[in-house]
């Protein structure tokens, strides 16, 4: 009876809000058209910026952030190649005008070895110069070790596997940051709830958090405070997690205060490319915020490790002033939408030449964010100060996928890629927690 009724919430959840998309689709389309009109009639055209035009490949093209470097890249001369495993060969990011050719690869996790080849196949077709991987958590591993593999065809911008591993691991990340006298929460390594059970909370002045190591798109968001009012309750929730050897969790001193999350491109050790923003624990919202602490951090950070890649960092600034480093994501973060008008991004992923300081967000950039995501937003109105606000968030701000010279992708995404995963998921009557715009997948427990 249980399992006919979440079919029955599952069925009724992807048709209504299939309805909900078709009833939107002739005002997308009309803005759309208008754009495309637009354009037809001002007859936009690149103009190459550069003496030295090379062929990029990117992956993870189902997320905004593949298409806002692709158009980075592009816009300067640039030849695209975007890529996305099979699954989401729907893309809506393929029908940009910054993609020259659009591939679909096996999934990293399912076949590791097809991966890496189809990568190399497509590198030699397309006589790519730089692959610049933007990866979901898990293929960022997969990255690393075709680095070896493709190295001797193209440049690859991305970190080795040893530093990957490092960076991802929220132990090892904040012991290697403590090793150089960078600040971070105090934090211990588990691999098995009796360590947590077992551990003395009365000499701590703050709580602590258990975050599983390897991702966990669902319980990333759980921030229960430890310990919990009553041991039963402690142990009762510290038995629930998939703490072990194999999959171990970090516990973590909880420090209150304004969380901040950043985007770094780096090569040999320099920050090349930054930007940071105020953070939450589903980050659909952008906007630079000037933090020379964090900066420095970052800078110092990637300068003793000499890294090459992409990082993204996670802050908090205690209540008291000083900012602690939580975690490191090595890839690249969804912030860097900020950087849509900016002509120096492509120089920042390919030049070699030393900067005076890292390039960020131009003063006249304004915040991102997903348009989909603001109308459900609407449901938190309450009052007509939340609606002036949520309005403000529209006016002042920029839809992070719709571009007026670049609109396809706006309508492909909305009423494309995300109307066939859901029918997929109609068919085979699976629910989901929420749709996410911004890497433009359904997010399901067990999902990618």
């Amino acid at each position: 009876m249980k399992n006919f009724q979440s079919r029955l919430a599952a069925i009724f959840q992807n048709l209504a809000t299939l309805t909900a998309l078709l009833i939107a689709l002739p005002f997308n389309l009309s803005l759309v058209l208008g754009a495309l009109v637009g354009n037809w009639i001002r007859g936009n055209s690149i103009e190459p910026q550069t003496d030295r035009p090379k062929t990029i490949l990117l992956t993870g093209g189902k997320m905004t952030k593949a298409l806002q470097l692709a158009r980075s890249f592009h816009k300067v001369g640039h030849r695209v190649i975007l890529a996305e495993t099979h699954k989401y060969w729907l893309t809506g990011h393929q029908f940009s005008n910054a993609i020259d050719r659009f591939h679909t690869i096996p999934a990293p996790q399912k076949d590791p070895e097809g991966y890496v080849q189809a990568l190399l196949a497509i590198v030699k077709q397309e006589q790519v110069d730089v692959y610049v991987p933007v990866c979901s958590p898990v293929q960022s591993y997969y990255d690393s070790f075709a680095k070896s593999v493709l190295s001797g065809a193209c440049e690859v911008f991305h970190f080795d596997p040893d530093v990957t591993r490092m960076l991802d691991d929220k132990f090892a990340f904040a012991e290697a940051a403590r090793a150089i006298d960078l600040s971070v929460p105090k934090s211990f390594l588990i691999t098995n709830p009796q360590q947590v059970l077992d551990f003395d909370f009365s000499n701590e002045t703050r709580p602590y958090i258990l975050k599983s190591i390897p991702y966990d798109s669902v319980r990333r968001l759980d921030l229960t405070k430890l310990p919990c009012p009553t041991r039963a309750e402690t142990e009762a929730f510290v038995r629930s997690l998939p703490i072990s050897e194999e999959k171990p969790w970090i516990m973590q001193e909880f420090i209150s205060g304004q969380e901040f999350c950043t985007h770094s491109t780096v090569r040999n050790g320099e920050l090349r490319l930054h930007c940071c923003c105020e953070s939450s624990a589903f980050q659909v919202n952008y906007e630079q915020v000037d933090q020379p602490e964090i900066l420095q951090w970052v800078s110092q950070f990637v300068q003793a490790q000499n890294l090459s890649g992409q990082a993204s960092f996670d802050f908090i600034q205690a209540e008291d002033g000083p900012v602690y480093a939580i975690e490191c994501n090595p890839r690249t973060h969804s912030a860097i939408t900020m950087f849509y008008n900016h002509f120096g991004v492509a120089d920042a992923y390919l030049n070699d030449e030393l900067l005076a300081e890292p390039l960020q967000p131009l003063p006249t950039s304004k915040p991102t964010y997903w348009i989909y995501h603001e109308v459900w937003r609407l449901n938190e109105v309450r009052s007509i100060s939340d609606l002036r606000r949520w309005w403000q968030t529209i006016w002042q701000g920029k839809d992070a996928i719709f571009e007026p010279d670049d609109p396809l992708p706006f309508l492909m995404v909305h009423h494309w890629q995300i109307p066939l995963l859901l029918l997929g998921n109609l068919r085979r009557m699976a629910g989901w927690i929420r749709i996410d715009f911004n890497i433009g997948k359904l997010v399901e427990i067990g999902g990618d």
